[in-house]
């Protein structure tokens, strides 16, 4: 994370500098930037890199507006999915109710609330 673009300009040389010297190669056409304030058009060594307003990283969505809606929404699909899955065990009769909330507790609820710890939540969300 940096304040400033000649920051950004630095800090990517840098990273491609280093990363040839044990031979690696920094590919500019994969690399993408996000900032919070709009940029329409970003080079480096001649190439354009790609500005995007969120990404994934490390399965959660970052945004460059503190919007968590979107990651809401993504966790939610497959914590749909998981509980889709446990329908069968859920309608069963053989099962008690206490063990199917334990299988809800620790088979839907862990997909849904991943990441959890860093949702921004407003006031018309709740």
């Amino acid at each position: 994370m940096v304040e400033r673009e000649e920051e950004l300009r630095s800090l990517l040389m840098k990273v491609k500098e280093e990363s040839e010297k044990v031979g690696l190669k920094l590919n500019i056409q994969k690399t993408k930037i996000m900032a919070s304030n709009p940029i329409t058009s970003w080079q480096i060594d001649g190439e354009t890199m790609e500005t995007v307003t969120d990404f994934i990283f490390l399965g959660s969505q970052i945004t460059a507006h503190d919007d968590c809606s979107k990651e809401i929404k993504r966790h939610l699909l497959p914590g749909r999915k998981a509980m889709a899955n446990l329908d069968s065990i859920l309608k069963s009769r053989d099962i008690t109710l206490p063990m199917k909330v334990c299988l809800v507790k620790a088979m839907v609820f862990p997909v849904i609330m991943y990441g959890y710890e860093s949702w921004t939540i407003k006031k018309a969300e709740h």
